[in-house]
């Protein structure tokens, strides 16, 4: 655990800062960016700040429709205008639903179904870090009810409308680097006594990164293409709410929200034979799952039986 949490952090603060996105933005190609989303549906999870709304903005800034999925109806709506009147696009639309309450994203899923568009893009981006041990009405751990929970069942629901848009539909996970400090771990919920709420976070990132891999393999045949991204250090609200150390730490050195988003972005535009399924993207390129020595590797073998734990605490249907 030290020898993960020191190379975690030499790594960080090498490659995650805007120092590190403006190194490797050299290698980036200007005509990757130079395509077009017209015609194409697009759902971002958590739009309405930070890298959901730089994400949603560049989407629309492509010509997408897009689907923005909030959970405060106020704050979604300024968002929504604002991106708007930015890109000229009036394609973009505002959703309403809080992911803690899977019960929420179930309903919600039947109504966005009802629209029977087919979904080319799915960006699973509303994330979490709370640091004080919080139970949802539901009985379920805040961090893991929005990280895990909610992109796991919002994703499987979907899923039919992914298939419309095949072969061209995708689904990106906004993970993060945290989770380099984590092997895959079958307690979902942090059962110990002494809550850590950054490290639950940084478990629930590691089960994104192995949730992508299982989706990759389980529908790889069905025209849908998983890849899970880490946006690097942003300076967006959620870090300096949550983490204030890492922000002052790091100020002035932490990436723009858009500097953030852009491999999300990037990955929306690529022809899809470019991309390697089930990988894990940062600044444009496929990143490593794993730190050397750092043995969480063959964690990844328990994904199987962690889907059917997120499963049936979601009431959903045992897998087929």
């Amino acid at each position: 655990q030290a020898w993960r949490t020191a190379a975690f952090g030499l790594y960080g603060f090498t490659q995650f800062t805007k120092s590190g996105f403006v190194e490797h933005a050299k290698k980036f190609r200007e005509e990757d960016m130079q395509i077009r989303l017209d015609g194409k549906n697009c759902l971002v999870t958590g739009a309405n700040s930070g890298l959901g709304y730089a994400t949603a903005q560049g989407l629309a800034s492509h010509g997408a429709t897009v689907y923005m999925l909030c959970r405060n109806k106020e704050r979604g709506e300024t968002a929504l205008n604002e991106i708007r009147s930015k890109t000229g696009n009036m394609n973009v639309h505002l959703e309403i639903c809080d992911l803690s309450s899977i019960n929420e994203v179930k309903s919600f899923a039947t109504k966005f179904s009802s629209l029977e568009k087919p979904l080319h893009v799915l960006v699973n981006n509303a994330g979490l870090l709370e640091h004080k041990r919080t139970t949802t009405p539901e009985g379920l751990e805040l961090n893991f009810a929005v990280n895990v929970a909610a992109t796991y069942t919002l994703t499987e629901l979907v899923m039919p409308l992914l298939e419309k848009a095949a072969p061209d539909a995708r689904v990106f996970t906004v993970a993060s680097g945290g989770m380099y400090t984590e092997p895959l771990n079958t307690n979902l919920q942090y059962s110990e006594s002494e809550f850590d709420g950054t490290k639950q976070y940084a478990r629930n990132k590691r089960v994104q990164v192995a949730l992508t891999e299982w989706w990759a393999e389980k529908y790889s045949n069905k025209g849908v293409g998983f890849y899970s991204m880490h946006p690097g250090w942003a300076d967006t609200p959620g870090v300096s709410k949550s983490l204030p150390g890492l922000s002052e730490k790091l100020s002035g050195n932490l990436r723009s929200n858009e500097e953030g988003a852009d491999t999300v972005v990037w990955l929306a535009l690529q022809p899809k034979e470019k991309l390697v399924p089930g990988a894990f993207y940062f600044d444009r390129a496929e990143a490593q799952k794993h730190l050397k020595f750092a043995g969480t590797a063959s964690s990844h073998e328990q994904i199987g039986s962690i889907v059917d734990s997120i499963r049936s605490i979601c009431s959903l249907p045992a897998n087929p």
